[in-house]
C-alpha cells in the first residue's frame, strides 16, 4: 500500500536534506528571487530568471533546498546592455531595437529593449547562458522570442531586409505583401537567434559530457495573433537542439475578449481552453514536450483576489482537459504571488495580501498537479475528433494597412460552436500535418484561408489524402481576404492560383469553385461553405448555421452536444459547465472532493452548471493513503496501527492534509506535540488534519 502510493505520487520514503534532489519533473516555477521560506512551493524545478552575475548564488540556494536547476532567460528583452552599447563585440547595436513607424523604440523602460535581433545576438545570449551551464543547469528556457509587428522600421530591420531579401527595405504599412514579407523576416530572425542558442548549447553537451535541454517558453500562437506579436512558434520544434515549450497560456491571455454569436466578452475558459489545444499541436507527433503554465494571478496588478482566483480555476480546468499533457508549471513569480499585495474581493479600494484559503487552495492544486500521468483517460462530453486548423501565418496577417480582424473571429468563428457544445476540438497545426499520422484521429477539420495562409505548398498533400481516405473537410471561406494577393507559392514560380485553396480543392479533385455545397471525394467529403467566418463569429445566428451544417453533412462525425466539458483522469474528474448553451445541466453523483475547496469536503452531487469549474477526485476510484494536502507529503514508517509522514510547505500558510484511516484515530500528533483532529468520517473513514505549514518538513504521527 504504501509502495504504491509513493509511486503514484512520486514522493521519496526520507525526509528532503539539503544534498538530495527530486528525481522527476512534474512541476516546476519560475523565479529570479533566491529561496525563501515564503515561497517554498516544494514544486521538482526551481527555474531560475535572468543570466546576470547573481545567477550562479541565486541557483545555490535552491538547490541546497533540494530542488532541480533550470535556467530561464528573455530572448526578446532582457538587461542586455552589454550588447546593446558594443561592450560585448565592439559594434553599437543600438538600431537593433525595435522600433515603430514614429522612431519610437518598443522598450520595457530604460535602456531595455525589445531587439530585432542581428547576426551575432544569439552569440551574445549564448555567452550568458554558458555561465549557466558551468553553475550545473539540467535545462534552458529561451523564453518569448517577440516581435511586435508595428516594430519593422529600425535600421537593423531594415539592413536584415535586404539581407533576406536582396531588395530594399518597404515600408510595412505601404501593402499587405510588404506586411506579410515583413512579418516573415521578423520570424526568420528569432529563429536564427535561438539556433545560435541552441548550437552553443549542443556543443557544450558535447565538450562536457553532459544532456542540457533546451525549451522556449512562448504564448500561444492564437494569443500572438490576436496580440499583434510574431514568433516562430512550430518551426522551432523543427530546429536542432529544441526540446519542447512552456505553454504560457494565463489569465491575462484567456481573458482577451472576442465573438460568439454576435456578443463580445471575455470567455476566459474557451480561449484558454484552445490556447493549451494549439500549443499541444505544436510538439503531438514531434518527440518534443510541453509543460502547461497557469498564473494565480496575473500581470494586471489591478483586478482584486476573487476574480484572479476565478480566472485561475478557469485555466487550470482548460489546462486539464488535454490528458496528453501531464507536466506543469505552477506558477511564474510566487514571490509576486505570496509576497503582493492586491485588491480585496469584496472592498477593491484595499489592497492585502493573499488570501489564506486561497494559499492553502494552490498547495493542494499543486501537489495533484504532480499526479496527473494517468493510464485511464475518459471523456463524457461531446463529439470527439474535431479540429479547426490553424498555422503560423496568422501572425503575419496582423498591422497596417489591412489587419485581419482584431478579435480573431476567423478562428473563433470556427471553433467555439464547438467548444460551446462541449466538444473536445482541438486546434490542428497546418505546418505539421506532413508528420506521419498527424491527422489519423480527426473525423472532421475545420479550415479557412481568410486570416492566414499556408507557407508551403507540401501540406496540401496530407489534407487530401485523409479525405479520401474517409475524413470530412470543412472549408469556409468568402475568398475576399487582401493578403490573398501577396507574392507567394500559389501565385509565383509557374504557379497561378487566385487562393491557395484552389491549390488544396485541386489536390482533391474539385474545381476551383465547387457549384455544390457537399462534395463527395474518395470515402470523405469535402462541404464548402462560401462564408466569411469572421462574419460568423459576429452573426446571432451564425454559429448555430455552422455547427447545423456540420451536424447535418459529416456523416463521419457520431454527433453529440453536451453541457459541458467532462473528462477522467484516472481518479480525477475534470469539469467544466458551458454557458450561452442551451443544453441542459449535468449532474455528478458518488463521492467527491473538490480540489478548489480548502476545507476538502466530500460532496455527494455535484451540479456542473453554467461557468462552473472542477477539478475533484473521485474517492471510489481513489486508493491511496493520503487523498490531498497544502504541502508536500513524504510517507514514513506506517502500518494498520499508525500511519507517519512529513509534510511541508509555504511558511505561514494554512496547512491539511486528507487522509484515508484503515480504523478510527485515537491520537494525533505534530513533531511529538499533541494535534487535535479537525473531522473524522466514520463512515467513509476519512480524517482531516490541519495547522500551521513550515517550510520544513514537519512530522504528522496517527494512531488508529
Amino acid at each position: 500500500m504504501i509502495g504504491a502510493l509513493l509511486l503514484v505520487l512520486g514522493l521519496r520514503s526520507t525526509p528532503p536534506s539539503s544534498e538530495s534532489v527530486q528525481t522527476d519533473e512534474r512541476t516546476v516555477f519560475q523565479t529570479h528571487q533566491p529561496y525563501s521560506d515564503r515561497i517554498n512551493s516544494r514544486a521538482d524545478v526551481a527555474v531560475v530568471y535572468g543570466i546576470d552575475k547573481t545567477m550562479p548564488d541565486r541557483i545555490k540556494t535552491w538547490r541546497d533546498k533540494g530542488y532541480r536547476i533550470h535556467l530561464m532567460t528573455g530572448v526578446a528583452w532582457g538587461e542586455y546592455q552589454d550588447y546593446y552599447y558594443g561592450r560585448f563585440d565592439g559594434v553599437n547595436h543600438e538600431d537593433e531595437a525595435q522600433t515603430r513607424q514614429n522612431g519610437e523604440k518598443i522598450g520595457h523602460g530604460g535602456d531595455v529593449y525589445y531587439m530585432s535581433p542581428g547576426k551575432n545576438y544569439g552569440k551574445f545570449l549564448s555567452v550568458g547562458v554558458r555561465r549557466a551551464l558551468d553553475a550545473g543547469v539540467e535545462a534552458v528556457h529561451l523564453e518569448e522570442p517577440e516581435f511586435w509587428v508595428g516594430g519593422g522600421y529600425g535600421a537593423g530591420f531594415k539592413r536584415e531586409w535586404q539581407d533576406f531579401y536582396h531588395q530594399p527595405w518597404q515600408d510595412p504599412s505601404s501593402s499587405p505583401d510588404a506586411r506579410w514579407r515583413a512579418a516573415k523576416l521578423m520570424y526568420f530572425l528569432y529563429r536564427r537567434a535561438l539556433q545560435q542558442v541552441f548550437d552553443s548549447i549542443q556543443d557544450y553537451n558535447k565538450s562536457h559530457g553532459t544532456h542540457v535541454r533546451c525549451y522556449v517558453p512562448t504564448h500561444s500562437l492564437i494569443n500572438y495573433a490576436s496580440w499583434g506579436i510574431v514568433s516562430p512558434e512550430s518551426s522551432l520544434a523543427r530546429l536542432n537542439g529544441c526540446d519542447g515549450y512552456i505553454a504560457q497560456v494565463w489569465t491575462g491571455t484567456a481573458r482577451t475578449p472576442n465573438y460568439y454569436k454576435g456578443v463580445k466578452k471575455e470567455r476566459t475558459f474557451e480561449t484558454a481552453y484552445l490556447e493549451y489545444g494549439s500549443m499541444q499541436n505544436l510538439v503531438r507527433a514531434t518527440g518534443r514536450g510541453v509543460w502547461y503554465l497557469a498564473d494565480p494571478i496575473e500581470d494586471n496588478p489591478d483586478h482584486d483576489w476573487g476574480d484572479y482566483r476565478r480566472n485561475y480555476q478557469s485555466t487550470l480546468v482548460a489546462s486539464l482537459l488535454h490528458p496528453e499533457v501531464s507536466q506543469f508549471e505552477v506558477m511564474p513569480w510566487p514571490e509576486r504571488i505570496f509576497n503582493g499585495d492586491y485588491p480585496a474581493e469584496n472592498d477593491p479600494k484595499r489592497r492585502v495580501p493573499i488570501p489564506s484559503a486561497y494559499a492553502s487552495e494552490l498547495q493542494i492544486v499543486f501537489n495533484a498537479l504532480k499526479d496527473m500521468r494517468q493510464s485511464t483517460v475518459k471523456w463524457d462530453s461531446g463529439s470527439q475528433g474535431v479540429g479547426v486548423v490553424v498555422s503560423d501565418s496568422l501572425m503575419f496577417q496582423r498591422g497596417a494597412p489591412q489587419s485581419s480582424d482584431d478579435e480573431m473571429g476567423h478562428f473563433y468563428g470556427l471553433a467555439l460552436p464547438f467548444v460551446k457544445r462541449g466538444m473536445p476540438i482541438q486546434p490542428v497545426q497546418l505546418e505539421n500535418d506532413t508528420l506521419p499520422h498527424y491527422l489519423d484521429s480527426f473525423k472532421v477539420l475545420l479550415m479557412t484561408y481568410e486570416g492566414m495562409k499556408p507557407l508551403s505548398p507540401e501540406v496540401h498533400r496530407p489534407i487530401a489524402d485523409w479525405v479520401r481516405a474517409g475524413g470530412t473537410l470543412v472549408f469556409v471561406d468568402a475568398d475576399t481576404d487582401p493578403y490573398l494577393k501577396v507574392q507567394e507559392w500559389w501565385n509565383t514560380a509557374g504557379m497561378s492560383f487566385a487562393t491557395p485553396r484552389e491549390h488544396l480543392f485541386q489536390l482533391l479533385g474539385l474545381p476551383a469553385a465547387p457549384p455544390h455545397e457537399l462534395n463527395k471525394v474518395g470515402r470523405g467529403r469535402v462541404v464548402y461553405l462560401r462564408r466569411s467566418p469572421t462574419e460568423l463569429s459576429k452573426s446571432s445566428s451564425g454559429a448555430d448555421q455552422l455547427a447545423d451544417r456540420v451536424r447535418t453533412l459529416a456523416e463521419n462525425l457520431n454527433w453529440k452536444d453536451s453541457s459541458c466539458f467532462l473528462l477522467r483522469r484516472g481518479p480525477y474528474v475534470i469539469a467544466a459547465g458551458m454557458d450561452e448553451t442551451e443544453s441542459g445541466t449535468q449532474s455528478l453523483r458518488g463521492d467527491f472532493v473538490n480540489l478548489f475547496d480548502p476545507a476538502l469536503k466530500v460532496l455527494n452531487s455535484v451540479e456542473l452548471k453554467p461557468d462552473t469549474r472542477y477539478f475533484l477526485i473521485d474517492l471510489s476510484k481513489y486508493r491511496s493513503h493520503v487523498i490531498a494536502s497544502a504541502g508536500k507529503v513524504t510517507i514514513g514508517a506506517s502500518d494498520t496501527h499508525r500511519f507517519q509522514a512529513t509534510l511541508e510547505g509555504m511558511a505561514n500558510t494554512p496547512g491539511v492534509v486528507l487522509l484515508r484511516t484503515p480504523g478510527r484515530p485515537v491520537s494525533a500528533s505534530l513533531d511529538g506535540n499533541p494535534l487535535s483532529i479537525d473531522r473524522y468520517d466514520s463512515t467513509r473513514h476519512l480524517l482531516w488534519l490541519r495547522f500551521p505549514n513550515q517550510a520544513r518538513p514537519q512530522t504528522i504521527e496517527v494512531k488508529y
